[in-house]
């Protein structure tokens, strides 16, 4: 026997006769005169609901057993599917939308396995089933962005062109270690389990799209420094083996379990031939003392910070999207007609030959 529930049809009805006014959005709410009560009716469904709602129904349907039968025997509900999802109304929806486009374009290693165990927080090895790739999934003119873990999946579209929907669908309790069998227990933990992976995937997103410093801490971290009476090294923009550690540090792949010299120099050995024990020593130690990093209580293992995951993907997205594009637009040896599709290219060549003509003016060519 099978029972489906809608939830969110069962808040609007708890809503309403609550009397708190509220704009519907298809499965979700647009907006609410009450927010606070209506998150707690939100927070109140509980096994027990599902229960009842079962109980109605095996009472007004015909049963194939006989009043002693149903005495002595009762059904066990097991959880096949939930889903827990995460609303976001933008004020400015075509503001919304370009971030979330923009996201998507971040997010297109969503589905490796490295992230994916980030944000479902389970380890992936050789031997877990599943096939682990981003899914982006246009629908007419709505994109939807997935990945997937065993059974389950999270996923992300812009709702009615104005609100941005995560989703976490557990399709078998058994890929995060829960019992099957609909207990307070078991609700609680697969509720916790779809809130949690909202909110990883939400918090990665967002530090990755407002990963700017402010100019004294930018300062701080270019420039050598004293830190808790201890000197600093600078970590210099640009410098190709500052750029490949930040570049490492955005894998995601060590921030599960932390990250050693042995799990982080194989990375970086990859883009630095060479590079040895010693120098992943000093980066670490560098790292540490700027703030990147901080050691995990009674190991030898390390952790990235907040400012540290910020840090690496600012550095990063701005030498690969903005300065190594640029450097290009602006090579002089570019031919004219190249250049003249570029309006940064235009705009530059246009300031040299201006600074030129100046030049001339003032007599004071070489």
């Amino acid at each position: 026997m099978w029972i489906y529930l809608n939830a969110h049809e069962w808040a609007k009805r708890q809503a309403a006769r609550e009397g708190i006014e509220f704009k519907p959005l298809d499965n979700g709410f647009a907006s609410c005169e009450d927010a606070q009560a209506l998150a707690a009716i939100c927070g109140s469904l509980t096994e027990r609901e599902i229960e009842s709602f079962f109980s109605r129904w095996t009472r007004a349907l015909p049963s194939p057993f006989t009043n002693t039968e149903r005495g002595r025997y009762r059904y066990r509900l097991s959880v096949r599917q939930i889903e827990m999802s995460d609303t976001r109304v933008f004020d400015r929806p075509a503001a919304g939308r370009a971030w979330f486009e923009q996201t998507i374009r971040d997010q297109l290693d969503l589905g490796r396995p490295d992230k994916v165990q980030i944000i479902f927080d389970r380890t992936i090895t050789s031997r877990t089933p599943g096939r682990f790739q981003t899914k982006v999934i246009t629908k007419g003119v709505e994109p939807v962005i997935q990945a997937h873990y065993k059974h389950s999946k999270v996923k992300q579209y812009f709702k009615e062109g104005r609100a941005l929907r995560t989703e976490t669908t557990v399709n078998d309790p058994y890929d995060f270690g829960i019992n099957r069998t609909l207990t307070a227990a078991t609700w609680q933990q697969l509720r916790t389990i779809g809130d949690q992976v909202n909110d990883r995937l939400l918090d990665a997103q967002l530090q990755a799209r407002s990963c700017a410093p402010d100019p004294t801490t930018l300062q701080r971290l270019v420039s050598p420094s004293i830190e808790d009476g201890q000197p600093a090294p600078a970590l210099h923009f640009a410098d190709p083996r500052v750029m490949a550690l930040f570049s490492c540090l955005c894998s995601f792949q060590h921030l599960f379990a932390g990250l050693t010299n042995r799990t982080l120099r194989p990375q970086m050995a990859e883009i630095i031939p060479g590079y040895t024990r010693g120098q992943m020593t000093y980066d670490l130690r560098r790292l540490r003392r700027k703030g990147l990093i901080r050691r995990i209580a009674r190991s030898q293992r390390y952790e990235l910070t907040s400012f540290g995951r910020r840090t690496a993907v600012f550095f990063t997205k701005t030498h690969v999207r903005i300065v190594n594009p640029s450097l290009a637009e602006l090579d002089p040896h570019l031919p004219e007609d190249i250049a003249n599709q570029h309006p940064l290219a235009r705009a530059w060549r246009a300031f040299e030959h201006a600074l030129d003509q100046r030049i001339q003016q003032a007599a004071i060519a070489a």
